[in-house]
């Protein structure tokens, strides 16, 4: 244990709450880290370039009769064993909501799911991220429901703004009411629900809350995790008269967190999920060493997308050039499709308005559909599209064929694969699904276009078939991930050099953290060949073992990973 963390923790606590309720929140805290501590392993995880991430639900693959988190533990030792190390299950809790993002109880596990016990069974054999749904609970949750029934545990859990609280210049990210008005035993009143009538705001101005909060991040701590996901982090903190985004507070909130985790549970890493613009989104990178040991890159989703869609890869090569961590030990978590839509947001001053409207029209067109937001003024616009990526990608009624459609995927698959970073990949990303149109009209949320529930028979039966788009889909992935697990070269904490070669190719030069080996990466966002000129005859494509001569064809949407002899 880290005196240093525990100083920080005072001194954090006083910045929150002042001098008096500080001390006393420190001592609350200091029982609640001692009672977890026997529970806790000292060790320090290092990320590696053998760590690829699977998103996925604990029910994303069904099998009658089966708990659902057994039939997806069999299928990931079945199919992904050697191409995923880490597993984010999104929430498996009791929920009411939003496919889990409104949490009912933070501790147990939803029935429907399994058990503790089978989340204990899938530690054993992959790193594990939970969620921490931490922004807003279930109003169905005890605490919800014992503050409404005037329980004196919960009273100052909930946000009240009266009358003379300024929200004109709170940032929207639904076009939802901010306020919902509740009836408890002491009369209606208004709570702040950012998300949704079923999802109440916590106020982390009590310091109950985030006593409570803390709590739960060791318990999951000692349930097996190895890295916990702050969702929607950045909206924590509300002050009157501002937007309620990016506070100061909810930056301190983030470093208290880390403080607590280096005193009591060093392994485990945190990671920040903040839809946002990029430069608002690294910020929570902190130093380097103070705040989130990772940061989603939520700008690549967009910006890889428009380069395939386009065959112009100059702002995806543009920006990438400019990425920076702070630090030796934090990471970028590159991904490109999620249980979330592809959010425009981040790219809002990365691409002209008119680029982003080709991003609009392609997943329009492609069958998708797009997610609203309340501007100040009044007004909505897009937030975010929903669609499958891989019909992001490719138009689903079109007559393109299968293999040309199933490589452009794997391309984009390989941006994440190559960049900086931890990648992270969908589990519909694993297997190449499309739009689930009939999920959107049973449940009527645009989300759920992406949020399939599958049948494993059926999902295997696909992967057996040598033509079948599942299987093209896997089979290429499988050839990126096992190659990159092999090269140090990819570690997240290697060295990254964008190279500006041509608008069809981006290309990336990898160095490994001692510097002693290097992979040449290029991927081809076009649909024509394009020839290249290597840095040195006889590079060898660590993907394929082909070898080049003095001049390189990289056919469309082909990745190549090569290295000298």
């Amino acid at each position: 244990m880290s005196s240093t963390d525990y100083d920080r923790m005072k001194e954090r606590l006083n910045k929150l709450y002042g001098g008096r309720k500080g001390k006393t929140t420190y001592e609350k805290l200091i029982r609640i880290i001692e009672r977890y501590e026997p529970e806790l392993t000292q060790q320090t995880g290092r990320l590696s370039e053998k760590d690829v991430v699977i998103i996925t639900y604990g029910d994303a693959f069904r099998k009658e009769g089966t708990p659902h988190l057994r039939t997806l533990h069999g299928f990931l030792k079945d199919h992904l064993h050697d191409m995923v190390s880490i597993v984010h299950i999104l929430p498996f809790f009791p929920y009411s909501s939003d496919d889990g993002f409104s949490v009912i109880d933070y501790k147990k596990v939803d029935q429907k799911l399994g058990s503790w016990d089978d989340i204990g069974s899938l530690e054993k054999d992959f790193k594990l991220m939970f969620d921490a749904v931490i922004n807003h609970i279930s109003v169905k949750s005890e605490p919800f429901m014992g503050f409404l029934a005037g329980d004196p545990r919960y009273q100052g859990f909930f946000i009240e703004p009266g009358p003379e609280y300024d929200i004109s210049s709170v940032f929207r990210p639904r076009a939802l009411p901010l306020i919902t008005r509740y009836n408890t035993d002491e009369g209606e009143v208004g709570l702040w629900t950012t998300f949704s009538v079923d999802q109440a705001d916590l106020n982390y101005e009590n310091p109950e809350v985030l006593l409570y909060i803390i709590d739960v991040l060791l318990f999951y701590a000692s349930k097996g995790a190895s890295i916990i996901r702050l969702d929607a982090i950045a909206f924590l903190w509300k002050t009157s008269g501002t937007s309620c985004l990016h506070l100061p507070r909810t930056h301190e909130v983030i470093k208290l967190f880390r403080n607590v985790m280096n005193a009591a549970a060093p392994q485990l890493k945190i990671i920040t999920e903040t839809n946002v613009p990029h430069r608002d989104n690294v910020a929570y990178f902190g130093s380097g060493r103070d705040e989130a040991h990772m940061v989603y890159n939520f700008a690549l989703p967009p910006l890889a997308a428009h380069a395939l869609i386009t065959g112009n890869g100059s702002y995806l090569t543009s920006w990438a050039a400019k990425l920076e961590t702070p630090g030796g030990n934090t990471a970028f978590y590159n991904f490109t499709a999620s249980h979330d839509g592809v959010g425009l947001m981040p790219v809002k001053n990365i691409l002209p308005p008119e680029e982003i409207s080709v991003l609009e029209n392609a997943a329009v067109r492609h069958g998708g559909l797009t997610g609203l937001k309340n501007n100040p003024d009044g007004t909505k616009s897009v937030y975010e599209l929903n669609i499958s990526y891989f019909d992001l990608l490719s138009d689903p009624a079109g007559q393109e064929d299968t293999r040309q459609q199933a490589s452009r995927f794997i391309a984009s698959q390989g941006i994440a694969l190559t960049l900086r970073g931890v990648p992270a990949l969908y589990y519909h990303s694993f297997i190449g699904s499309r739009n689930d149109l009939d999920g959107v009209e049973r449940t009527g949320t645009n989300r759920s276009i992406n949020r399939e529930k599958l049948d494993v028979q059926e999902v295997e039966e696909g992967l057996r078939d040598p033509g079948s788009l599942r299987s093209l889909v896997y089979d290429g992935l499988k050839k990126l991930t096992r190659a990159r697990s092999s090269r140090d070269a990819f570690s997240p904490y290697g060295g990254q050099e964008v190279l500006n070669i041509s608008n069809e190719i981006f290309a990336v030069l990898r160095t490994s953290p001692d510097g002693l080996n290097k992979i040449l990466s290029y991927i081809n966002v076009s649909n024509s060949e394009v020839f290249v000129k290597p840095p040195a005859a006889g590079m060898r494509d660590i993907i394929t073992g082909r070898r080049f001569g003095e001049e390189i064809g990289v056919k469309p949407y082909e990745v190549l990973w090569l290295e000298e002899k």
